[in-house]
């Protein structure tokens, strides 16, 4: 499932909660304050990357079902949406084209920890879904299933976006 909200409308339920109270009129008075608070309950509640040791859902028809995550090829902290990691299979099907126990490299399409856009809005997903794809970084598999985000088109992996079924 995919969740966009404005930050603005998040500032205000995280603020106010459920209560009924109209959060435009109290953002307008006390922004800063809002702010501040925001930051501080944002950081407790913040997922993380997708770091060493963490489990993917594999999202294409190669032959895997879920992957652990090896090494995150960019950044200290671990991966995040468009990046590609090193991940090792643990549960794949019968007949696919990888097998229990390989090294691969996969692109991340989905990450539970929220990204910002451009123009304001927010994106996150449920869970943490990968693409596998091989050292060129084209997909090992021919179908990729779910949502995926177009911001993989400003990390080059044009190819994803077009096998996928929904753009997010």
């Amino acid at each position: 499932m995919i969740r966009r909200t404005s930050r603005l409308f998040t500032v205000g339920q995280s603020l106010l909660g459920n209560f009924g109270i109209n959060s435009s009129n109290f953002l307008g008075a006390s922004h800063e304050m809002a702010t501040t608070m925001t930051c501080n309950n944002f950081l407790s509640l913040q997922r993380t990357f997708i770091q060493m040791r963490t489990n993917l859902k594999v999202v294409d028809n190669s032959g895997a079902k879920r992957v652990m995550c090896i090494q995150a090829l960019k950044g200290k902290k671990g991966a995040r949406l468009g990046d590609t990691i090193i991940a090792s299979v643990k549960e794949a099907q019968p007949r696919g084209k990888v097998k229990k126990g390989d090294v691969v490299y996969g692109v991340v399409v989905r990450a539970a920890m929220q990204r910002g856009r451009c123009d304001g809005s927010e994106i996150k997903f449920d869970d943490n879904a990968v693409v596998l794809v091989n050292k060129q970084g084209e997909p090992i598999g021919t179908r990729v299933f779910g949502p995926v985000p177009h911001e993989l088109r400003k990390k080059k992996h044009v190819k994803i976006l077009t096998l996928a079924e929904h753009i997010a």
